[in-house]
């Protein structure tokens, strides 16, 4: 067992096989300790998020060391059954890669009887376990970009099924209507952790009962309600608050405002409650037209707001103050000097309803509000509430960062820094990184003039990944994640930002350049006091 880092509130225990993995989490969950707060499984590594206020890394690593992991788990009572028609793509491939026959690899893949082990990748993706051992085949040498929702594959000693279109590298051997995510179903993810999976053939024409969704009506605004009406979203807007967590086991990670700092101090402008939902708007040029007497205020990147009136008054406002709104008002949001996002609050809040137990949109996982475009109704709720804080001077928490900037990230080594060379750390530090225009609310994509040099080229079996981590494909080009990063990866993580510097990371531009600067070397957390 080995006790690695992550972050200043993560760590990754690795053991020797799915079956300690699953023991650890079985125990951990049976007597809880005090202090953690979450707990992603994977092939052979347990990912723990923990309140370093209550308990330290190296107390964590003398609790799960004192752990039974020889436990026998008893398998779940429940049963899911899925139909399979199997026409997939790679389906001769692995009957080709095993030396039997398409019947027979489709005979062995029915005759199993699987257990899910973990979930990640994306919502409802159920990592299968507990299948022909003749079945075991390497992942594509190719990944696909796009693989179709409901598509059934194999990777290495896993079976899944894919819950939503996405690009991945199992190879495909059939295909299922089944819903694997559906949020109008209790629960959305019908593969849980410890279900019993069997694949049927639809082609033996035995009829399989699947839960059934109940579709939530659909928001209605009324027309002659306090309303926003967006006129321009140039990128859609995306509600946020501080983020859906507690749903790991579905797949779900905790998504959220990706500058909380700004996104706190705009609700306190306006006199809302914490974690009252605002719009995250992503590099400006956002324009509503307001019905209705409301206060709104922005906070984040430095933009300017223009508010005209039914008499074409215009007037001209920052961030970090209360604004008044009348009836007829037309609020146009320019384009940032500094930083990447800002964020929307109206007193009193937007009427959205949450998604399972929070208003974050996760647009990786496709959870939660949908995004905000150019023609949207957004319903205000205009509650009385407690007064706008005018006189506290609310600023932003730092200095923004321009798109010509050097920006220091700090960063935790860990846990995957041993897969790199020395010369590869060095890269990693010395070299500056350039943000990319494909960067997103997923992750921040950097381009260097010199690759990250791996020590081999070996396979990682997926494992949890943080908010922060520094994932290195094979390209060497690292990928900086952000709040909707998936929550485990199959690439090595070779640092992750510290917490406290993740709202300035949010901010960055595209063209502005990171520095990384570790906070101390790489080395296993040790089981002391």
């Amino acid at each position: 067992m080995r006790v690695l880092p992550v972050s200043l509130t993560t760590v990754l225990v690795e053991l020797a096989d799915l079956d300690e993995t699953l023991a650890l989490f079985a125990a951990l969950q049976a007597e809880p300790i005090d202090g953690i707060e979450e707990m992603v499984p994977a092939a052979r590594t347990l990912m723990i998020r923990f309140r370093p206020e209550a308990i330290s890394p190296a107390t964590i690593a003398i609790q799960v060391a004192r752990r039974d992991l020889s436990a026998c788990i008893e398998p779940s009572r429940h049963l899911v059954e899925i139909p399979v028609r199997y026409d997939g793509e790679d389906l001769s491939d692995v009957a080709e890669l095993t030396g039997l026959s398409v019947a027979e690899v489709i005979r062995r893949h029915t005759d199993s009887t699987f257990t899910v082990a973990f979930c990640g990748f994306a919502p409802g993706f159920g990592y299968l376990v507990g299948g022909d051992p003749a079945l075991h085949v390497p992942r594509r040498k190719s990944p696909r970009t796009r693989v179709p929702a409901g598509s059934v594959a194999i990777a290495g000693a896993f079976s899944g099924v894919y819950p939503q279109e996405s690009p991945g590298g199992w190879q495909i051997i059939g295909t299922t209507p089944v819903r694997m995510w559906d949020i109008d179903r209790e629960p959305g993810a019908l593969l849980q952790p410890g279900y019993r999976v069997q694949f049927r053939d639809m082609d033996a024409g035995k009829t399989i009962d699947v839960p059934k969704s109940i579709p939530r009506p659909a928001p209605v605004v009324n027309p002659d309600g306090p309303q926003f009406s967006v006129l321009a979203a140039p990128i859609p807007a995306v509600f946020q608050d501080l983020g859906r967590f507690g749903q790991t086991g579905q797949g779900v990670s905790a998504s959220g405002a990706l500058d909380r700092s700004a996104f706190n101090a705009v609700n306190r402008v306006v006199g809302n409650p914490v974690n009252t939902p605002a719009l995250e708007i992503t590099v400006g040029g956002f324009s509503f037209a307001c019905n209705a007497r409301t206060v709104i205020a922005l906070a984040g990147a430095s933009v300017s707001v223009t508010v005209c009136d039914r008499a074409g008054t215009s007037r001209e406002y920052g961030t970090y103050a209360p604004i008044a709104l009348e009836p007829g008002d037309v609020v146009t949001i320019g384009h940032p000097s500094r930083g990447m996002r800002t964020y929307l609050a109206v007193r009193g809040g937007f009427k959205v309803a949450p998604v399972l137990g929070s208003a974050a949109t996760d647009t990786l996982a496709v959870v939660g509000p949908p995004p905000v475009v150019s023609g949207a109704a957004l319903a205000l709720k205009q509650e009385a509430l407690g007064r706008s804080s005018v006189g506290l001077n609310e600023s932003a928490a730092f200095d923004l960062p321009g798109a010509a900037d050097v920006v220091t990230l700090d960063v935790v080594l860990g846990p995957r820094t041993d897969w790199f060379t020395e010369k590869g750390l060095e890269t990693l530090t010395n070299q500056l990184w350039q943000v990319t225009p494909q960067s997103n609310r997923i992750g921040i994509r950097l381009a260097g003039d010199v690759p990250l040099e791996r020590k081999d080229s070996a396979e990682l079996p997926s494992e949890g990944t943080a908010t922060g981590a520094i994932q290195v494909p094979h390209s060497g080009q690292p990928v900086l994640f952000l709040a909707d990063h998936p929550l485990t990866g199959g690439y090595p993580v070779i640092g992750a930002v510290a917490e406290y510097h993740l709202d300035l990371a949010g901010q960055i531009p595209v063209g502005a350049r990171i520095r990384f600067r570790p906070l101390c070397p790489f080395a296993d957390i040790a089981a002391t006091r």
